[in-house]
């Protein structure tokens, strides 16, 4: 991590500071661990004002009584959370990658690597694959035939680019994503017991599957601008057209986005979403861990759906959804407070049942 003194991190943060602007930190640190040689601590929260014990530099709220904690310097930040994400990206640490071409690495002699590019060990770039300019390949990454990535990409150790993706300018695939599987997309010869299942809306059903023939995926998947793509999570190429991801959007850890399905842009999907093919979701939507999005569902802009959430039917914009199946939040809320009052209801209907009784005797 580098070395930086007080004022010009306060420069960095676009932040005020007080005290010795000139005093060398090194590493921003939990309070609990403030007693550290070259330490400024993250201390935002009156939690954690409480906590600090032994340090010579923090950063604090505006408003903060720096002198009263016995500090040699601070910095004040208005928007702590926001002050958090340039803290930690003054002191990131660099990705271990070094400069060119890895000896082991394949390179199809038809691909176009653009100036600065960087590929790690053991890593493949197919057939007329085009990668933008300072983009990192990390070792053990494959990126398929016709793949097309963008300038300043970070491609993490694992991931799988399939044939045809297209991935945009400053886009991160963490560790062992897949973008560009086949899509899960199968149909039977007759009616298939799901068909029969929707078109009766019973519970019951005596249509069985025989047999399951593909549906090919012909179509990719598009990744916008700086979109982020977590660990582990894979996006279905589409049937006929393109899957896409548009700019800014964030996917977590273990997110399953089905073939078809289209996504707007500055969204976040939290670890473990799943969204069933061809549903579509809005811009800035923001989907809690574990939602399930079911097929041909259409989610409007600016919607929040909370964990654990079901989303059976479309969602209007600017919506606030929780539950099984997802409804508004103060639905969700009520129908919490009834389920909670359920038991004492029972024991008011067994109170009633024995004063009758006994009337009726």
């Amino acid at each position: 991590m580098p070395n930086l003194t007080i004022e010009i991190l306060a420069k960095e943060l676009g932040a005020t500071f007080k005290g010795d602007g000139s005093l060398a930190v090194s590493r921003p640190v939990h309070p609990d661990e403030a007693h550290q040689s070259g330490a400024i601590a993250v201390a935002t929260s009156p939690e954690f004002v409480a906590k600090l014990k032994d340090a010579k530099a923090a950063v604090l709220a505006e408003g903060a009584d720096w002198q009263a904690l016995g500090l040699q310097a601070a910095i004040f930040v208005g928007r702590p959370r926001y002050a958090l994400s340039g803290v930690t990206s003054a002191f990131a640490h660099e990705i271990d990658l070094a400069a060119g071409i890895h000896p082991s690495a394949f390179i199809d002699p038809s691909a176009v690597l653009g100036e600065g590019v960087a590929v790690g060990a053991f890593a493949y770039v197919g057939a007329r694959a085009s990668v933008g300019a300072g983009s990192r390949i990390l070792p053990h990454v494959s990126v398929g035939a016709d793949a097309r990535i963008g300038d300043d990409a970070l491609i993490h150790s694992g991931a799988r680019i399939g044939e045809r993706v297209t991935i945009g300018a400053r886009v991160i695939i963490h560790q062992n994503a897949v973008i560009g599987a086949d899509g899960f997309s199968f149909v039977t010869p007759q009616m298939g017991a799901v068909e029969a299942a929707k078109a009766s809306g019973g519970s019951t059903s005596d249509i069985q599957n025989t047999s399951l023939v593909r549906i090919h995926s012909l179509g990719a998947v598009t990744l916008g601008d700086d979109v982020e793509v977590g660990a582990c999570t894979t996006i279905d190429r589409g049937t006929l057209t393109d899957t896409k991801i548009g700019n800014g959007t964030k996917l977590d850890n273990h997110v399953q986005i089905g073939h078809n399905v289209h996504i707007g842009g500055t969204c976040m999907l939290c670890a473990q979403v799943g969204i069933a093919g061809s549903a579509v979701v809005g811009d800035r939507v923001v989907l809690g861990g574990k939602v399930g999005v079911a097929d041909h569902v259409t989610i409007g802009s600016d919607v929040l759906v909370g964990a654990a959430s079901a989303v059976a039917t479309n969602i209007p914009s600017r919506n606030i959804m929780m539950g099984v199946p997802a409804v508004k939040r103060d639905e969700a809320l009520r129908g919490v407070m009834a389920l909670r009052r359920l038991p004492r209801l029972f024991d008011t209907v067994d109170a009633l049942k024995r004063r009758l009784a006994a009337l009726e005797k």
